[in-house]
């Protein structure tokens, strides 16, 4: 008998039991990577690492004026807690963003994925 007849069946179970694997983790939710580094307008450095990729994350109280995107994904800056708004600012990965002197905080976030 031949080794090589064993490293087929072998090759599919580890295919298998891979994939049954993945499907299991799929279900504890996805996170960018990575932190966002902010500092309000009190001058406390707020450190958030590997925040989650869905829905709206709001800023410590009172917002954010300088914040740093050092995650594998984009994020949307907004000025209400409900990530809600007309005055967006886009952050793409590995950039930062500072508030215009006069205007205010920044209050929530969402991830671009």
């Amino acid at each position: 008998m031949s080794v090589t007849r064993y490293r087929i069946p072998a090759s599919v179970a580890g295919a298998a039991l891979l994939a049954v694997a993945a499907t299991g983790c799929s279900g504890l939710g996805r996170t960018a990577v990575g932190t966002v580094i902010y500092e309000t307008s009190q001058h406390h450095a707020v450190v958030v690492s590997n925040p989650l990729v869905r829905g709206c994350h709001r800023l410590d109280p009172p917002g954010a004026v300088n914040l740093h995107n050092n995650t594998l994904v984009d994020l949307v800056l907004y000025p209400a807690d409900d990530c809600s708004g007309g005055n967006t600012v886009y952050v793409a990965t590995t950039t930062s963003d500072v508030v215009a002197p006069g205007a205010g905080a920044w209050r929530s976030y969402t991830t671009i994925h």
